[in-house]
């Protein structure tokens, strides 16, 4: 094998070791806010349900009205907190279009008609992942719990 052959084959097995090292990060991290995720439920006797994405939600009260889509603008009122208790956010009145919020509430403020209530588990990658945002820890778990006030 010629000196440059085996210099392609290494730099191609270090790469693979990398990318493998990489996905194994990744599955780490969705663990890790799985188990935080499931930690706080047991702590607090909740009961959610868990989508295919890792999103774990529990309705309180159904609401009557329409379901938004991710073009349709919202009023929500909200309090967001870390798995710790710690309070990062609130607001009454929040208004906003479904396509410009976290990854976690366009796929889980859709699951409520208008008038409802409950609450949102967020795993980091439907949220802000590694990036920490504000007074939010990267790779941090959010929990939201939101009444959907408006669907337009």
């Amino acid at each position: 094998m010629s000196s440059l052959s085996k210099k392609g084959l290494f730099s191609f097995l270090l790469l693979l070791s990398l990318a493998s090292c990489n996905r194994k990060k990744i599955i780490t991290q969705a663990q890790s806010d799985d188990n935080a995720i499931n930690n706080y439920l047991t702590s607090n006797k909740l009961t959610a349900t868990k989508t295919g994405d890792g999103l774990y939600y529990i309705i309180s009260t159904p609401g009557t009205g329409a379901q938004p889509s991710l073009s349709s603008f919202v009023t929500i009122s909200y309090s967001g907190y870390l798995t710790n208790g710690t309070v990062f956010d609130s607001n009454k009145n929040f208004e906003t279009q479904m396509g410009s919020v976290i990854k976690g509430w366009q796929e889980g403020i859709p699951l409520f008609k208008k008038g409802g209530a409950g609450k949102l588990l967020i795993p980091s990658a439907l949220g802000y992942s590694a990036t920490a945002t504000g007074n939010i820890p990267a790779n941090s778990v959010l929990i939201f719990d939101v009444q959907l006030l408006d669907v337009k």
